[in-house]
């Protein structure tokens, strides 16, 4: 799937996928594919306001989502409605797949945030993950999930997080 010209609005539905279950569904606005990396565009999909306490997502939020089928993260750039950056929240997740008209990532629990001014590298969920058993059912996919933890942190303090999704 690619994107042919700026007239041309495609669409698919972004499909994370957590303990054998769809955790959300939401329609997405393609942008990009070069075969790698797939690009969407999509408001906040949430109900209402979600307060982490470092960030609050809400209504008229824009997310710009980046996802690889060949590395275990997905970055999302999260924009308020005035278009100003709130940040990066970074899921860890097996390498996206596409079919049809559906990009699916299953989350592996781990998350990062980077603040938009770098001052705020946060990891999360990490007892989700421990709780998960991935390190006991399949030991492989455990160490790369936090393989892409360690280097989406690394990258967010080294301050050039932006060149991640250029």
């Amino acid at each position: 799937m690619s994107v042919n010209s700026p007239e041309t609005a495609a669409t698919l539905d972004v499909v994370l996928v957590k303990a054998g279950r769809t955790k959300i569904r939401y329609p997405a606005e393609l942008l990009a594919d070069d075969g790698t990396r797939i690009t969407v565009r999509a408001p906040w999909a949430g109900d209402g306001v979600r307060d982490f306490g470092f960030v609050r997502f809400e209504p008229g939020d824009v997310f710009t989502e980046y996802y690889w089928r060949d590395r275990w993260y997905a970055v999302k750039e999260v924009r308020d409605a005035e278009g100003v950056l709130k940040g990066w929240y970074c899921d860890i997740t097996r390498p996206a797949t596409v079919t049809g008209g559906e990009l699916v990532v299953e989350d592996l629990d781990l998350d990062l945030w980077r603040s938009a001014d770098g001052t705020a590298v946060l990891r999360l969920d990490e007892d989700e993950f421990e709780a998960s058993g991935l390190s006991a059912t399949d030991p492989q996919a455990a160490a790369a999930a936090q393989n892409a933890l360690d280097t989406l942190e690394r990258l967010a303090h080294e301050g050039d997080f932006e060149a991640l999704v250029s």
